[in-house]
């Protein structure tokens, strides 16, 4: 198991500053296969996950729908035939900070029980 994927989201109240370069460098190599991405001059992290179908496709998007509930910490989700897109930053702060990557970490764990 990823220590990270054992973390607890914190709230976020949005005074906290993003992470910095250093910080994110530091976290990244926790969660590999995601991309460090930047939108709109906003960090986000990026993953594309690949399954055989529409259904197994749905299945992922909805467990990663019950985790990010749980947590009160919400992605944006693509999902499509045999793909699923997630992105994670946070929205208060414009930016990345530890939940994204502890729920980038709980999304890959999700994903490798699909195996």
């Amino acid at each position: 198991m990823n220590n990270l994927a054992s973390g607890k989201c914190v709230a976020c109240r949005g005074t906290e500053p993003t992470l910095t370069d250093s910080e994110i460098n530091d976290l990244h190599p926790h969660i590999s296969e995601w991309e460090v991405k930047e939108v709109d001059g906003v960090k986000r992290l990026e993953r594309v996950f690949k399954f055989k179908n529409f259904v197994e496709a749905i299945a992922f998007t909805n467990k990663i729908g019950l985790i990010a509930e749980e947590e009160d910490h919400h992605p944006l989700i693509i999902t499509e035939w045999g793909r699923v897109t997630v992105n994670w930053w946070t929205h208060k702060i414009k930016g990345l900070h530890k939940n994204d990557f502890i729920m980038a970490a709980k999304t890959d764990e999700l994903f490798e029980q699909k195996l």
